[in-house]
């Protein structure tokens, strides 16, 4: 008798940090995942390095900064006609050292190209395959700092996630404009916002998809995950001290395994069926913690704000 084949996962950014681990997660779990990423020697070497069973994952090319690159990714993956029963917005760019922002091949400031117009471009693409699964989920990682209901999302350095009144998109996001809001480049911010974003976006893939499609929408926290390759490009004291004081002082130091399986967990387990929730375990790194429904700021949840979002980066990423 043939066994049913195994669930399949897209995971974007799953070539190092809380992306890779979230496939080794969801792998012991009988999962398959497509590790897509942009680096695939890089993620190659990653999955030999941890023991990826070989039979469970494949390594798929997407440059979440590129909307072509997007593009050729889906139609390649519609191509195949596998349903989807998950995919995981993971991937994000921490630029925090830049005086001047990069561009996109389209020309939009890199962190957000990469963080959150790509990934919205990828979540919209992917709803036909993800109805095609008899549960789907799709699940997007955000951040405390873009959430100031939490202490972490209150401390004002190097600002904090605030997208004005979109300004900056409005304008069509090209240079000379560089920031969400309009306003003067702050790297930093640039990923705070960024994040903001994906949180909006998911639950506006609830609020227009969830009833008439069945998908669950979900984001989550899973924890300060201190020693992450996303830090690679802070400064070197950062990258020490950094690690140390979420130990030893906050207590909110989470390892890359245990955030990989905490995603792991909202990807595939029976309690994290609701959709347009906010899953966070408190910053804490106790094995065995329980998740729960974490409140999301203003800024995230207003429905207007979110509705002209949506639609201002549908025009920028070809949606119409």
């Amino acid at each position: 008798m043939n066994s049913s084949p195994p669930s399949l996962a897209i995971i974007t950014g799953a070539s190092s940090g809380v992306g890779l681990y979230t496939t080794a997660a969801l792998i012991e779990r009988g999962w398959h995942v497509i590790m897509a990423c942009r680096d695939i020697e890089k993620a190659a070497v990653a999955a030999d390095e941890i023991g990826l069973r070989a039979d469970r994952f494949e390594i798929a090319h997407l440059d979440l900064a590129s909307l072509a690159s997007v593009r050729a990714f889906a139609a390649a993956f519609r191509e195949s006609g596998r349903p989807l029963d998950a995919l995981v917005c993971n991937a994000a760019t921490y630029l925090p050292l830049l005086k001047q922002p990069e561009r996109s091949p389209e020309g939009y400031e890199l962190s957000v190209a990469t963080n959150y117009l790509g990934h919205f471009l990828l979540a919209n693409l992917m709803l036909a395959d993800l109805q095609r699964a008899p549960a789907p989920r799709l699940v997007t990682l955000g951040t405390v700092t873009a959430n100031s209901e939490e202490f972490g999302g209150r401390i004002p350095i190097p600002a904090p996630a605030d997208l004005g009144d979109l300004e900056g998109l409005e304008a069509g996001f090209k240079a000379p404009i560089s920031m969400i809001n309009g306003k003067e480049f702050k790297a930093g911010k640039a990923y705070k916002d960024s994040k903001l974003c994906t949180m909006m976006m998911n639950r506006e893939l609830h609020a227009r998809y969830h009833a008439q499609t069945g998908i669950i929408f979900s984001t989550l926290y899973p924890g300060c995950v201190a020693e992450t390759p996303l830090f690679r490009h802070a400064p070197p004291l950062f990258q020490k001290i950094f690690p140390w004081f979420q130990k030893n002082i906050t207590k909110g130091y989470v390892s890359q395994p245990l955030s990989g399986d905490r995603v792991a967990q909202v990807v595939a387990d029976d309690g994290f069926t609701q959709s347009g929730v906010h899953w966070s375990w408190g910053n804490r790194q106790q094995l065995g913690r329980a998740a729960f429904a974490q409140g999301l700021s203003s800024k995230a949840t207003d429905i207007g704000r979110s509705q002209r979002l949506w639609a201002l980066s549908a025009t920028l990423v070809g949606l119409g």
